[in-house]
């Protein structure tokens, strides 16, 4: 149970309607394949797709890892449930100039980020790139610099309030952009 009189703010991944979509979407998907005449050659490939996917969904989901965090030290952008250690970054408040709240258009829906904007010469933060930045520019409605340090609200949902008040009672300074 987090504490929500504590001025730190924290999420960790759990079950929220996208990720349990996902998840149906797979066991319908499986279960189509199982239950269609089709060669087995066909449906291996299937099964193994969403299969694994549906695993790694649920256990990134039953980690229950941090996903987000604001706290006395900065930020934590929590990484991936399945590379967690390599895909994590934790920005300090002296390398933060804001946090941007934004969204990325897919097909005909969109994914929710909460990013952090930083200081010129902040060290770089895990995937960070050349060909990732070219890829981003492209891609993205915002800068490179911001989709870099920025995590999508997948397996979590963030309180804008909370967030708000977090960020006040750290670093009263830093403002919150919210672009969605």
């Amino acid at each position: 149970m987090e504490d929500h009189t504590s001025p730190v703010y924290q999420v960790r991944y759990s079950w929220d309607l996208r990720t349990i979509g996902v998840l149906v979407g797979c066991a319908v998907f499986i279960a189509a394949l199982l239950l269609l005449d089709m060669p087995l050659g066909a449906k291996i490939p299937g099964l193994a797709l969403f299969g694994a996917g549906g695993l790694f969904i649920a256990y990134g989901v039953l980690t229950h890892k941090v996903a987000f965090r604001v706290d006395e030290t900065g930020v934590l952008l929590g990484g991936s449930p399945i590379r967690y250690s390599a895909t994590t970054a934790h920005v300090p408040w002296e390398d933060i100039t804001g946090f941007v709240l934004w969204r990325q258009a897919a097909g005909g829906a969109s994914l929710p980020y909460v990013g952090v904007t930083r200081r010129a010469g902040a060290p770089a933060l895990p995937g960070d790139g050349p060909i990732a930045r070219a890829v981003l520019e492209h891609l993205v409605p915002v800068p490179a610099d911001v989709a870099m340090s920025s995590r999508g609200m997948t397996g979590w949902r963030l309180d804008k309030d909370r967030l708000v008040a977090a960020v006040s009672h750290f670093a009263p300074e830093i403002s919150v952009r919210d672009y969605s």
